[in-house]
């Protein structure tokens, strides 16, 4: 089993499709551990709609080609065309970001993820879910990398945010783990 970790985003009816997400991921993998929801303004493009954005981590042995498939599968459920241009709105955006220690191109998939150190809002949420782990490229823990973050013209926030009989909030900066629903 190895520790897998997922940026999810939202800007089309987020709280809805946010949550069908959780659910899914909750129904296919068990026990999740779930940062902190943030709102964040699109980074790309501007449509006047936010994106709301978290990571959620969990245990699982499926290969990232067989993690891939499964979240490109569910991205589609939700509207997701195959042609849809990378800066645009989404009802739902999954991507893997790490799988263990897995390092380069695996099953044709980059890992670790190079949004991670890129955008704030994949790194600040991953920093307070898992901020003792480390990248597995650059070795260094993700609280640090997002204390030597600079965020630059990118903003985001957190907001409250309730799965189920979770409830995520803005001002607890502690990572929730669900593991029932």
């Amino acid at each position: 089993m190895s520790l897998v970790t997922v940026s999810l985003g939202s800007n089309v009816e987020p709280v809805r499709h946010i949550r069908l997400c959780l659910d899914a991921l909750f129904d296919a993998f068990g026990p999740l551990h779930i940062s902190r929801v943030f709102e964040s303004e699109p980074v790309g493009y501007s449509d006047g709609r936010n994106f709301y954005n978290l990571v959620v981590a969990f245990e699982s042995d499926r290969s990232p080609g067989e993690l891939q498939a499964w979240a490109k599968a569910l991205e589609v459920i939700h509207g997701r065309k195959p042609d849809t241009p990378k800066y645009s709105p989404r009802a739902l955006d999954i991507d893997l970001l790490t799988v263990g220690n897995l390092c380069g191109v695996v099953d044709d998939i980059t890992l670790p993820r190079a949004e991670i150190i890129d955008n704030a809002f994949v790194l600040q949420p991953l920093a307070e879910l898992l901020p003792d782990e480390r990248h597995p490229v650059c070795n260094t823990s993700y609280a640090t990398l997002w204390n030597n973050f600079s965020l630059g013209s990118q903003r985001l926030w957190p907001v409250d945010f309730t799965w189920g009989n979770a409830w995520l909030s803005r001002a607890e900066v502690m990572p929730y783990k669900v593991v029932a629903r």
